[in-house]
């Protein structure tokens, strides 16, 4: 039994809730819940209500699963419009008007109007999935087995996407060996960006690194869960050079931070890169459904039938979700909204948080911003995240030591709610300071 808040101002009133039948019957895995402990029961928009109808502010946003929102209308009337009219709801790799109407959506909208020549697989709902496929195709195409990853990364918890996940804890819950992945030192401030190429450059070049030439570099434009840390431009390019020059296949993990999060739909776009290799998830199906993305050059689709499949490789209605969600991005001009309200919090984040400490820095790109508290205090961004839940706003952490508070709300958040969960933050870095 857990005491939760009810109503938004004084007088608070405590009513009991009960969490006993997770706690009797579920695994001691689960984790978010344990951050945020109210028993929601519905959401829209950038809000979500506990089933004793208080309110909370979403700054998590499914950890960026929910660009759009919760139950966006222009999407949600094509799901109840396709259910309604009995359409397939499960159809593996099948040839469906549902998945053609994504395919034929996704490469007008997005790929075509970017230049990119690009493959679509569809693997099984996880980014995890996708990851591993990306890793296998990259390992057949070339015939090399090894993978270079980037300290501070984070691309799943299946064994191949932990084996070029950074985090030892993360790491530790494999139970076993990861195997065939090197870590090279990303840009983050400890390392120079012309350090890091150079780095890799020697491992690449000397005959005596220790370090075979990989199959594939595997890199996030942005380390969201490492601590919101942007890669820059020169960097990528400098990267995508490196790549070319040693026949490696370069993949963006854009799962994240891709589907308009940074701005633009991709987030190498500001780099004016193109990687080999590209994997969605999360966002992709507007609505949280389950879907995941591998895109890959046509040259390397050297698979061959059934190399990788997955009984819900083919979610119909994620595909429907999908295609209504390009179309809403496109009406709304989401990339511009975007931008301005990046403007907008770097503004709330140096005038409202940053300032109240000259020891905490802020970082971001688009609607992806984090606060670093590592030089403040350890566990501050845990305590500042804890009383942000208990004054009514839900963000989570990230990066090492979870000493980054993360901000990752909806896309389409409102302003007035983008300057009141601010304001939580604001209250709630005050008292975690005072105290």
């Amino acid at each position: 039994m857990a005491l939760h808040e009810v109503g938004g101002g004084d007088p608070v009133v405590l009513t009991p809730v009960d969490f006993s039948t997770f706690e009797r019957h579920e695994s001691g895995v689960r984790s978010y819940c344990r951050s945020f402990p109210a028993l929601f029961a519905r959401a829209k928009g950038s809000i979500l209500y506990s089933a004793s109808g208080r309110e909370y502010i979403d700054f998590f946003a499914g950890a960026g699963a929910l660009n759009y929102g919760h139950n966006p209308d222009f999407i949600k009337t094509r799901l109840l419009d396709y259910l309604a009219g009995d359409g397939i709801a499960h159809g593996l790799d099948f040839y469906t008007e549902a998945k053609r109407g994504f395919i034929d959506a996704f490469v007008r909208q997005v790929l075509v109007p970017r230049g990119l020549d690009y493959k679509l697989q569809f693997t099984g709902p996880t980014g995890a999935n996708a990851v591993e496929a990306a890793l296998k195709i990259a390992r057949k195409a070339t015939g090399r087995s090894g993978v270079f990853a980037f300290m501070g990364a984070y691309h799943g918890l299946s064994l191949g996407s932990l084996a070029v996940t950074g985090n030892r804890g993360k790491r530790a819950g494999a139970g076993t060996a990861l195997h065939d992945v090197s870590f090279m030192p990303f840009p983050d401030g400890h390392m120079s960006p012309g350090a890091s190429i150079a780095f890799l450059e020697r491992v690449l070049s000397d005959t005596h690194s220790g370090c075979e030439v990989p199959a594939a570099i595997i890199v996030e434009t942005i380390q969201a869960e490492g601590g919101i840390v942007v890669a820059p431009i020169e960097w990528l390019q400098q990267l995508q050079q490196l790549c070319a020059r040693y026949r490696i296949l370069l993949i963006c993990d854009d799962i994240q931070v891709g589907c308009h999060r940074s701005g633009p739909f991709f987030s190498f776009e500001r780099a004016g890169i193109v990687p080999d290799i590209v994997v969605l998830s999360k966002s992709i199906s507007g609505y949280g459904l389950p879907m995941s993305l591998v895109l890959l050059k046509p040259e390397f689709d050297v698979w061959q039938p059934g190399e990788h499949t997955g009984t819900f490789r083919g979610n119909q209605l994620a595909f429907v979700g999908g295609s209504a969600a390009l179309e809403l991005a496109s009406r709304i001009d989401l990339e511009a909204q975007v931008e301005r309200k990046r403007a907008l919090i770097e503004r709330l984040v140096g005038q409202r948080i940053v300032a109240l400490d000259e020891r905490l820095a802020g970082r971001g790109l688009g609607m992806v911003w984090g606060i670093d508290c590592s030089q403040v205090a350890d566990g501050l961004a845990e305590r500042v995240s804890a009383r942000c839940f208990e004054l009514g706003l839900v963000i989570e952490t990230a990066g090492r030591r979870d000493s980054v508070l993360k901000f990752l709300p909806p896309l389409t958040t409102e302003d007035d709610l983008l300057d009141a969960g601010f304001a939580i933050v604001e209250q709630a870095m005050k008292d975690c300071l005072r105290g």
